[in-house]
């Protein structure tokens, strides 16, 4: 094989080789996209479990101690 057919493999191999490096970084970069996208949601979601708990907390009845006896009472 002389050096112009090694030259022109060569390309086609580097051409086949960018070709496929172009469709990852497509892939790349949608699955980028969705992760900006799907951070914001997951923290809004925290930041509303968070406030549920504290919710929940401050609503929940807390026992009350009347001469010995446990009473539960209401918020």
């Amino acid at each position: 094989m002389g050096d112009l057919e090694r030259i022109i493999a060569r390309r086609s191999e580097l051409d086949a080789l960018a070709e496929e490096l172009a469709g990852q970084l497509q892939e790349v970069q949608a699955e980028r996209e969705e992760l900006l996208v799907a951070e914001p949601v997951l923290n809004r979601l925290a930041e509303q479990d968070r406030a549920e708990a504290e919710t929940a907390v401050v609503a929940s009845p807390a026992p009350a101690r009347v001469a010995g006896w446990f009473c539960w009472t209401a918020p």
